[in-house]
């Protein structure tokens, strides 16, 4: 497969927002699945100095990502993989941030209560995570932040 979802790129300042709200701290390990032309990556990287990491299915993309990233000056904080994140590995996240619709948030909920630490956290940008309570939220942007191991979640 090398197509997932539309592409439909989220505004900067609804980023630095969705940033905020997780509290990225420098030495964060964040990923973004289905990274698009990798802006969550670089702003990441170069306003909150987390080692940021993208998984996206398009290739095409994922060049996109790598160009964003070298001309932003923070490809040494910025990884791109090129894969599906049903099946890549993200155990070592602090942060997970995920922007996709409610069937595919569904299909990804196991997937994340599998691999993910206690104390990560995830954010979900228009949509929440059916089945999980927000720790924070911000209406405006609809920006939900979920934490693993709070009892709004196991």
């Amino acid at each position: 497969m090398i197509s997932g979802l539309p592409w439909i790129p989220t505004r900067p300042a609804r980023i630095h927002q969705a940033l905020t709200l997780a509290h990225i701290s420098p030495g964060d390990i964040l990923y973004d699945l289905g990274a698009g032309d990798g802006r969550v990556l670089v702003m990441a990287a170069r306003e909150f100095g987390a080692r940021a990491i993208g998984i996206e299915i398009s290739p095409i993309h994922c060049i996109a990502a790598r160009v964003n990233a070298l001309l932003k000056g923070v490809n040494n904080k910025v990884e791109i993989r090129w894969a599906s994140f049903y099946n890549d590995d993200f155990k070592d996240a602090d942060v997970i941030f995920v922007y996709m619709t409610s069937r595919e948030t569904a299909r990804l909920r196991p997937h994340l209560e599998r691999q993910l630490q206690p104390g990560t956290r995830v954010i979900s940008i228009s949509c929440e995570i059916a089945g999980w309570q927000p720790a924070e939220f911000n209406r405006e942007e609809l920006i939900y932040l979920y934490r693993m191991g709070s009892q709004s979640i196991n």
